[in-house]
């Protein structure tokens, strides 16, 4: 059986995805076969794997890190929040129900089973198993029936890091009084802290870290720093979201929904040097770009609504008549039809009437459609003639149908895996849109950063091209795995691993 190690949080966005990151690639690095393992997830970026189905984004990346490949089994319950008070409960990949958070509250001891079997299929097969918990281990309202922090950590056996970040202030306090309110059995399980995300010289703060030793009775493994990386981040806490990328002269506005999901597909765009991306949530944020993109949602009728009263499909509307390219991604495609459709109140109920910039209408379906695709896209009008037979590889991921209401372009033609052959989107003059995520990976970012360039009269610069997707990943894993090392000392890890609990 595979050893373990967990890392926890004294809160969310305390960094503790990429330290499961780092430590998975450390360990490839040093020999062993490692996989991540989450049991209970909360984000509305996800993944979906070969066999079709849906995995929290996080732990793909950490898959990726450790050079294996993803599997459901790394994060067996992701919830994707549907309102502020419940999600849909997605187990083992597949789609259980949406819940509201109290019924889920309730719930959740069911779904044991599931995170065992999923944990110790694991565990037969790789030498470690790098754990992530969620949140802080130190919410007392719902440690009772915890199963992915210290109660994960017990089934498990697993030895826990707690991780704290200083970047956002009060760190030393955090750390000692998330250690003060657990219980004598979870203060056993914990072996070592970790300060993150530090800037300046770890010098000054060697008094401070004695003294939390000395208070806890627990080492602090080291002071990791806020490495310049940017790696696909879980959820909409991302700084990703709040500072955008790049410093080029063709303006990128990608809309900032409520409920904004898989807003991972815009990486590639802010590697792309000519590209300047910006995620806005208003009018005045929105400005003049150069293009606009509606990204996917969990709540296609609910953005849309959001959109409408804060005055910003009015704005899109007003680009689009200006001829500014638009683009939509899942729901932001479904946004840019005539009417969405839910007779079975899937999202809100009833009908709602679209942008209509694409003669097209969505009715949304109880059945998620989730599955890997490859194509190519078609000869296409307009702006997006830049894109005409491009080949394309993605996932869908979404619930509901669309189908033309009048002659249209499609996106592209696609072979879902496991499907026959089928067309996606629609295009019209300087408006696309499309079901496929992923669209960015596949090499778009490249023709419309050129496409863009020439609208404005700036001369396209071949050279100036980043490197691959593939081998920027994989630069920077590697320099994540670097400064993690590092930071840490690495032979007390060990020794915590191998003792175990």
């Amino acid at each position: 059986m595979a050893k373990a190690i967990m890392i926890q949080g004294t809160a969310s966005n305390s960094g503790k995805s990429f330290l499961a990151a780092a430590l998975c690639r450390i360990f490839r690095q040093d020999g062993l076969r490692a996989a991540p393992f989450k049991s209970q997830n909360m984000a509305l970026n996800s993944f979906i794997t070969a066999e079709g189905l849906e995995m929290g984004r996080a732990q793909a990346m950490q898959a990726e890190a450790a050079g294996v490949e993803p599997s459901v089994r790394m994060n067996p319950i992701l919830l994707k929040p549907t309102s502020d008070m419940g999600s849909q409960v997605i187990v083992n990949g597949e789609v259980r129900g949406v819940m509201r958070a109290a019924d889920y509250f309730r719930y959740k001891k069911e779904l044991i089973p599931d995170i065992l079997k999923a944990y110790r299929s694991l565990a037969e097969e790789y030498d470690v198993i790098v754990l992530e918990g969620a949140g802080s281990p130190a919410e007392i309202n719902l440690k009772q029936d915890d199963i992915v922090n210290m109660g994960m950590a017990r089934m498990a056996g697993a030895p826990v890091l707690l991780a704290g970040d200083i970047d956002r202030g009060g760190v030393f306090a955090s750390l000692y009084g998330t250690a003060a309110l657990l219980a004598e059995e979870e203060r056993s399980l914990l072996k070592g802290m970790i300060i993150n995300k530090f800037r300046g010289d770890p010098e000054i703060l060697r008094p401070g870290l004695r003294q939390l030793e000395e208070l806890t009775g627990k080492p602090v493994l080291g002071v990791v720093p806020m490495l310049p990386l940017r790696l696909e981040d879980e959820d909409s806490l991302s700084v990703q979201l709040e500072q955008g990328a790049g410093n080029g002269p063709v303006d990128v506005a990608v809309l900032r929904f409520p409920r904004i999901s898989n807003f991972t597909d815009f990486l590639p765009l802010e590697q792309e040097p000519a590209f300047t991306v910006r995620y806005v949530r208003s009018r005045a944020e929105l400005g003049s770009p150069d293009l606009v993109i509606l990204p996917g949602t969990k709540n296609t009728m609910g953005d849309l609504l959001w959109m409408r009263q804060n005055g910003l499909e009015g704005a899109v509307l007003r680009l689009a008549g200006e001829g500014v390219p638009v683009l939509g991604i899942c729901g932001g495609y479904q946004m840019l039809g005539e009417w969405l459709e839910d007779p079975e109140g899937v999202e809100e109920g009833g009908t709602l009437r679209g942008m209509g910039l694409l003669p097209v209408r969505t009715r949304f379906l109880p059945q998620k459609t989730r599955t890997q695709a490859r194509g190519g896209a078609g000869e296409l009008p307009g702006f997006f003639r830049c894109l005409s037979g491009l080949p394309l590889s993605g996932y869908e991921i979404h619930m509901g149908r669309t189908d033309f209401s009048a002659p249209v372009s499609p996106f592209c033609r696609l072979s879902p895996f496991g499907e026959g052959e089928k067309e996606d989107g629609a295009c019209l003059g300087n408006v696309c849109g499309t079901y496929l995520h992923g669209l960015f990976d596949s090499g778009a970012a490249r023709p419309l950063a050129r496409a863009l360039l020439e609208k404005k009269g700036i001369a396209w610069q071949e050279e100036d091209g980043p490197q691959s997707l593939a081998a920027w990943k994989e630069e920077q894993y590697e320099l994540l795995a670097a400064g993690v090392r590092r930071s840490l000392d690495m032979e007390a890890l060990y020794r915590i691993l191998n003792e175990g609990v």
